[in-house]
């Protein structure tokens, strides 16, 4: 699985807006993107202008392809013009096995 976590610093007067378009993609995309397996928006407990997205997707493939869809774009077209971001925190393939490593 791939995986990423990213932040964004919203501006304090749009933070209900970002909420909204953020989980509109998450559910567009989980129910129309093959691939697609866990969006969650998370605020941050400390800074009510940052949110974060954590996001995973069956391979990298699956990624590229929510990328280029309608709903990432829809996204970035009205988040980008009150939110900065993304800031990359986290993205990499989930390591198998973890269970079999930590017992040898």
């Amino acid at each position: 699985m791939y995986q990423f976590l990213v932040s964004f610093t919203v501006q304090p007067d749009r933070r209900d807006d970002f909420v909204r378009v953020a989980c509109k993609t998450g559910v567009d995309s989980l129910a129309n993107e093959p691939g697609s397996i866990r969006f969650e928006v998370i605020a941050d407990e400390e800074n009510p202008d940052v949110f974060y997205l954590n996001e995973v997707y069956a391979d990298v493939d699956a990624f590229n392809t929510h990328a280029q869809g309608p709903y990432f774009g829809a996204f970035f077209a009205e988040a980008s013009t009150y939110a900065e971001g993304p800031v990359w925190l986290m993205k990499g393939n989930l390591v198998d096995d973890v269970d079999d490593r930590a017992a040898v």
